[in-house]
């Protein structure tokens, strides 16, 4: 079986698959240890790993699964993908970005697609209907512009995404002015990425993932797939792609 770990900002995502591609399982973590690691190889006959951080990894935890692993996969610039990466920086690409894009092509291959990760920052990133990542771009997210609002001024406090389903084009209260600037903000500048790229593909297809998919999903007026692990995925198709190239050599 195969272990996919995620170092991100603010915690790590594990997951197992079967090589077939079925998710077993999935946990979120502070962070990754040893122990942690002992457990899942008690539980799960695994062989193969990846990697994949955009903060680094500790030198212990990769030499523990080299140990213990036959084949450990660290993703970088130079890791051979299922996709083509037209980004003229790939040095610079965060690896986050480029995973959750493969997985949206092993998804829905041969297709133009837009893949948006709603987290701590808000990615837009376009794989053409070549199977081509052309790249994206970078917004703040929803904590971030929430907390900007706060920090920035002397009097508007510190707020977050309303709990209930409230849906307002304008805010009747400095509380509601301040949710609904953010969510509507936005709400538009997705409405507006696709808009923008379906005129030139009318085709395209929307992935909304990360931890603010499910929020935004219910009030973009678009079809849209929400995969909250589409990273995962994308990261264990990684993976495959790579064994396949080792076993043909």
């Amino acid at each position: 079986m195969h272990l996919v770990i995620d170092y991100g900002n603010t915690s790590v995502k594990v997951a197992v698959f079967e090589p077939s591609g079925n998710l077993c399982f999935q946990d979120k973590w502070e962070n990754c240890t040893q122990t942690h690691i002992e457990a899942l190889l008690q539980t799960y006959l695994l062989d193969a790993v990846i990697v994949c951080s955009v903060v680094g990894v500790p030198d212990a935890i990769l030499q523990f699964l080299r140990q213990h692993l036959a084949y450990v996969l660290l993703l970088d610039h130079q890791t051979p993908l299922p996709i083509k990466n037209a980004y003229k920086t790939p040095t610079t690409l965060g690896y986050d970005r480029l995973a959750a894009a493969v997985g949206a092509y092993a998804m829905r291959p041969n297709k133009p697609l837009l893949v948006i990760d709603a987290g701590t920052a808000i990615t837009y990133d376009f794989v053409s209907p070549d199977n081509e990542f052309i790249g994206g771009n970078i917004a703040p997210g929803a904590t971030m512009r929430f907390s900007a609002l706060h920090h920035f001024t002397q009097k508007l406090p510190r707020l977050s995404l309303p709990t209930d389903d409230v849906d307002m084009t304008l805010g009747n209260n400095t509380q509601t002015a301040i949710q609904m600037g953010v969510v509507n903000g936005i709400v538009y500048e997705i409405e507006g990425y696709i808009a923008r790229l379906r005129a030139k593909y009318p085709e395209l297809l929307i992935f909304l993932t990360g931890g603010d998919a499910f929020f935004f999903e219910r009030r973009v007026k678009s079809s849209i797939f929400v995969s909250p692990n589409l990273l995962l995925f994308g990261l264990h198709r990684i993976l495959t792609y790579n064994k396949c190239l080792q076993k043909a050599e």
